[in-house]
């Protein structure tokens, strides 16, 4: 966090009409420490002290992401181009840091080893969740997102999964992507359902349309967004999720970035450069 003031938490909340249900709520988690302090003559994100220091100034960021998860980070398999919220924000600050990013892939997997390894992640960006196990390895920033793990059915079986212990049977049949929080939370609340492990979080959800699993617990943002491009699909209740859930970019533990990198956050986040990405990626 920037020195030079108290830190004040802003929440502002976006509110999303859908096909399916009334409205989401997404509260984006807001700092403006970076604000004051650079009233009081702290320089920009993005300046630089000396020729010399602009001289010898990296001219790429390498931005690791696993590009499965809409709407934040998507890799297109026929182009190898990135898509999405984060992949936006992360090009928004390598121009402020006078470099262009790099998109490096990693998946839910090896994030951490990959963060860990000398020279391959000066960033990692899409929608990275903020968990104790990780913050002991890497640096996270502020939070930018607050969303939540709800479920995410068919239309014909919406209702059947309100609650965790309407999920929590013999007869019902839970998908997850591969290894990252959706998994730990499926494995910690429905030990007496089937959990299938699915390898791509990109095509996850056609096994719900095409009736081989029955429901997938994911983020709200990410279940009301499959739900808009596939209407056969209903987000439950993401007003309401079951759990509190932060997203934050990840940085190497000790990186010199990371200061540099909360300043330029806590002006995205006020003065509507996410709010711009999130609204042309959510509409």
């Amino acid at each position: 966090m920037v020195a030079g003031g108290p830190c004040h938490a802003a929440l502002v909340r976006f509110r999303l009409d859908h096909r399916f249900f009334s409205t989401l709520t997404v509260s984006v988690i807001t700092c403006v420490a970076a604000l004051c302090a650079s009233c009081d003559g702290e320089a920009p994100v993005a300046g630089h002290t000396s020729t010399s220091e602009a001289d010898a100034a990296p001219t790429t960021l390498r931005v690791c992401t696993t590009g499965d998860y809409r709407p934040l980070s998507y890799r297109d398999p026929a182009t190898g181009q990135y898509t999405g919220i984060d992949i936006d924000m992360a090009n928004d600050l390598a121009a402020q840091l006078g470099r262009t990013a790099t998109f490096v892939a990693t998946t839910w997997r090896s994030l951490m080893t990959d963060m860990a390894a000398p020279g391959k992640c000066d960033l990692a960006v899409g929608g990275i969740s903020k968990t104790p196990a990780r913050e002991q390895l890497a640096d996270f920033t502020q939070p930018y997102l607050r969303t939540g793990k709800t479920p995410l059915a068919t239309a014909a079986n919406a209702d059947r999964f309100q609650s965790i212990e309407q999920i929590n049977r013999h007869d019902v049949r839970v998908i997850e992507n591969a290894a990252g929080t959706n998994e730990q939370f499926a494995r910690q609340n429905f030990p007496n359902a089937t959990l299938i492990i699915w390898p791509d979080n990109t095509t996850v959800f056609d096994q719900l349309l095409e009736g081989r699993a029955d429901v997938m617990i994911t983020d709200a943002i990410e279940a009301v967004y499959q739900a808009k491009r596939n209407p056969g699909l209903v987000a439950v209740h993401p007003d309401e999720p079951f759990t509190t859930d932060h997203k934050a970019y990840l940085l190497p533990k000790g990186s010199q970035l990371t200061e540099r990198v909360n300043q330029w956050l806590a002006h995205a986040l006020t003065d509507g450069t996410f709010s711009r990405f999130y609204t042309q990626w959510m509409r």
